[in-house]
Protein backbone atom coordinates (compact mmCIF):
# COMPACT_ATOMS: atom_id res chain seq x y z
CA UNK A 1 0.00 0.00 0.00
CA UNK A 2 1.57 3.31 -0.87
CA UNK A 3 2.50 5.89 2.17
CA UNK A 4 -0.03 8.40 2.48
CA UNK A 5 2.39 11.44 3.09
CA UNK A 6 4.46 10.49 0.20
CA UNK A 7 1.02 10.29 -1.91
CA UNK A 8 0.42 14.07 -0.18
CA UNK A 9 4.41 15.16 -0.34
CA UNK A 10 3.72 14.49 -4.71
CA UNK A 11 0.83 16.47 -4.55
CA UNK A 12 2.02 19.26 -3.25
CA UNK A 13 3.76 19.50 -6.26
CA UNK A 14 0.52 20.45 -8.06
CA UNK A 15 -0.38 24.36 -8.29
CA UNK A 16 -4.19 24.28 -7.62
CA UNK A 17 -6.74 27.02 -7.30
CA UNK A 18 -7.81 27.71 -3.76
CA UNK A 19 -11.28 28.39 -3.27
CA UNK A 20 -14.22 28.82 -0.77
CA UNK A 21 -16.82 26.55 -0.58
CA UNK A 22 -19.96 27.33 1.35
CA UNK A 23 -23.92 26.38 2.25
CA UNK A 24 -26.76 27.55 3.81
CA UNK A 25 -30.04 26.05 4.22
CA UNK A 26 -31.76 23.92 7.28
CA UNK A 27 -28.93 22.59 8.56
CA UNK A 28 -26.84 25.93 8.94
CA UNK A 29 -24.09 28.30 7.44
CA UNK A 30 -20.99 26.21 6.88
CA UNK A 31 -17.88 27.07 4.83
CA UNK A 32 -14.52 25.74 4.20
CA UNK A 33 -11.39 26.24 1.99
CA UNK A 34 -10.66 23.92 -0.83
CA UNK A 35 -8.50 22.83 -3.57
CA UNK A 36 -9.72 19.91 -4.97
CA UNK A 37 -12.39 20.46 -7.91
CA UNK A 38 -12.52 20.00 -10.69
CA UNK A 39 -15.50 20.56 -13.98
CA UNK A 40 -16.91 17.59 -14.95
CA UNK A 41 -19.26 18.82 -18.00
CA UNK A 42 -20.60 21.90 -19.06
CA UNK A 43 -23.98 20.30 -20.61
CA UNK A 44 -25.92 19.86 -18.02
CA UNK A 45 -22.52 22.71 -16.25
CA UNK A 46 -21.45 19.83 -13.23
CA UNK A 47 -18.45 20.26 -11.01
CA UNK A 48 -17.43 18.21 -8.47
CA UNK A 49 -15.45 18.91 -5.22
CA UNK A 50 -13.92 16.71 -2.44
CA UNK A 51 -14.59 17.47 1.39
CA UNK A 52 -12.83 15.62 4.20
CA UNK A 53 -15.91 14.07 5.87
CA UNK A 54 -14.22 14.36 9.43
CA UNK A 55 -14.89 17.97 8.92
CA UNK A 56 -18.19 19.47 11.53
CA UNK A 57 -18.89 21.12 8.29
CA UNK A 58 -19.40 18.14 5.84
CA UNK A 59 -22.89 17.49 7.16
CA UNK A 60 -24.38 20.47 6.63
CA UNK A 61 -23.30 20.40 2.85
CA UNK A 62 -25.12 17.62 2.61
CA UNK A 63 -28.48 17.82 4.08
CA UNK A 64 -28.57 21.17 2.69
CA UNK A 65 -28.18 20.16 -0.52
CA UNK A 66 -26.80 23.27 -2.34
CA UNK A 67 -23.26 24.72 -1.94
CA UNK A 68 -21.28 27.08 -3.52
CA UNK A 69 -17.50 27.70 -5.28
CA UNK A 70 -16.03 30.86 -4.81
CA UNK A 71 -12.42 31.18 -6.71
CA UNK A 72 -10.48 33.42 -4.38
CA UNK A 73 -8.41 36.38 -6.17
CA UNK A 74 -4.71 36.62 -4.43
CA UNK A 75 -6.04 39.55 -2.42
CA UNK A 76 -7.73 36.91 -0.62
CA UNK A 77 -5.54 34.70 1.35
CA UNK A 78 -6.60 35.95 4.79
CA UNK A 79 -10.24 34.56 4.06
CA UNK A 80 -8.65 31.06 2.90
CA UNK A 81 -6.60 30.95 6.19
CA UNK A 82 -10.10 31.66 7.64
CA UNK A 83 -12.33 29.13 5.92
CA UNK A 84 -9.35 26.55 6.83
CA UNK A 85 -9.58 26.45 10.06
CA UNK A 86 -6.59 28.44 11.05
CA UNK A 87 -8.30 31.05 13.10
CA UNK A 88 -10.94 30.60 16.49
CA UNK A 89 -14.12 31.26 14.09
CA UNK A 90 -16.55 28.80 13.17
CA UNK A 91 -19.75 28.29 10.91
CA UNK A 92 -21.39 31.55 10.96
CA UNK A 93 -18.69 33.46 12.20
CA UNK A 94 -16.10 33.11 9.11
CA UNK A 95 -19.21 35.12 7.36
CA UNK A 96 -18.45 38.64 9.24
CA UNK A 97 -15.22 38.59 6.44
CA UNK A 98 -15.55 39.57 3.09
CA UNK A 99 -19.06 40.42 1.67
CA UNK A 100 -21.92 37.90 0.86
CA UNK A 101 -24.82 37.41 -0.46
CA UNK A 102 -27.47 34.78 -1.14
CA UNK A 103 -27.22 32.90 -5.01
CA UNK A 104 -30.35 31.32 -6.49
CA UNK A 105 -29.55 27.90 -4.16
CA UNK A 106 -29.70 29.59 -1.28
CA UNK A 107 -25.76 29.30 -0.50
CA UNK A 108 -23.33 32.48 -0.01
CA UNK A 109 -22.14 34.09 -2.67
CA UNK A 110 -18.46 35.52 -2.16
CA UNK A 111 -18.62 39.45 -3.84
CA UNK A 112 -15.36 39.78 -5.51
CA UNK A 113 -14.62 36.80 -6.30
CA UNK A 114 -13.04 35.93 -9.67
CA UNK A 115 -16.04 33.48 -10.19
CA UNK A 116 -19.11 32.24 -8.30
CA UNK A 117 -20.55 29.05 -8.90
CA UNK A 118 -23.93 28.43 -7.52
CA UNK A 119 -24.53 24.64 -7.13
CA UNK A 120 -27.36 22.03 -6.62
CA UNK A 121 -25.93 18.66 -4.58
CA UNK A 122 -27.26 16.15 -7.61
CA UNK A 123 -24.77 13.40 -5.59
CA UNK A 124 -22.84 12.84 -2.79
CA UNK A 125 -20.19 9.64 -3.22
CA UNK A 126 -17.38 8.66 -0.19
CA UNK A 127 -14.36 7.61 -1.00
CA UNK A 128 -11.65 6.92 1.44
CA UNK A 129 -11.70 10.07 3.83
CA UNK A 130 -13.62 12.35 1.78
CA UNK A 131 -17.21 13.13 0.45
CA UNK A 132 -17.27 13.51 -3.11
CA UNK A 133 -20.44 16.28 -3.68
CA UNK A 134 -21.09 16.60 -7.42
CA UNK A 135 -23.36 19.57 -7.99
CA UNK A 136 -25.30 21.02 -10.93
CA UNK A 137 -24.47 24.34 -11.41
CA UNK A 138 -27.62 26.96 -11.49
CA UNK A 139 -25.34 30.13 -11.89
CA UNK A 140 -22.35 31.58 -12.15
CA UNK A 141 -20.63 35.32 -12.23
CA UNK A 142 -16.86 35.91 -13.21
CA UNK A 143 -15.01 38.91 -12.97
CA UNK A 144 -12.42 39.71 -15.77
CA UNK A 145 -9.51 41.37 -13.88
CA UNK A 146 -7.26 39.94 -10.78
CA UNK A 147 -4.57 37.26 -10.16
CA UNK A 148 -6.08 34.22 -8.59
CA UNK A 149 -4.90 32.28 -5.32
CA UNK A 150 -2.88 29.19 -5.98
CA UNK A 151 -1.52 26.59 -3.29
CA UNK A 152 1.83 25.18 -4.37
CA UNK A 153 4.37 23.13 -2.21
CA UNK A 154 2.47 24.21 1.02
CA UNK A 155 2.49 28.07 0.59
CA UNK A 156 -0.13 30.23 -1.55
CA UNK A 157 0.89 32.38 -4.24
CA UNK A 158 -0.01 34.24 -7.19
CA UNK A 159 -1.22 32.64 -10.51
CA UNK A 160 0.75 35.48 -11.93
CA UNK A 161 3.91 34.18 -10.14
CA UNK A 162 6.74 32.36 -11.48
CA UNK A 163 6.29 28.41 -9.82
Amino acid sequence: MLDPKAYRDAMSEIASPVHIIATDGPAGLAGMTVTALASVTDQPATLLVCVNRQSPSAPRFLKNKAFSVNSLGAADQKLADIFAGRTDEHFAEKFTHGLWRKGATGAPLLEGALANFDCRLIEAKDVGTHHILIGEVVAVARRDEGAGLLYHRRAYRRSDDEL
